[in-house]
């Protein structure tokens, strides 16, 4: 990630931030994100066939 160059109280506490986020919480939400759109999207696509097939 990009670093802030201008130093000071501010750059130093962004740094602390930085070092406390619990990464692995990240990868289990976005896998959790990643699951539900994937089956939301097959749930349209099904919904969408199903539309095609009967009402016509």
């Amino acid at each position: 990630m990009a670093e802030h160059s201008s130093g000071g109280a501010h750059a130093a506490s962004d740094e602390g931030h930085m070092n406390a986020m619990d990464y692995a919480e990240h990868e289990r939400t976005y896998g959790g994100f990643l699951k539900v759109l994937k089956w939301g999207t097959i749930t349209v696509v099904i919904i969408l066939a199903l539309m095609g097939l009967f009402l016509t």
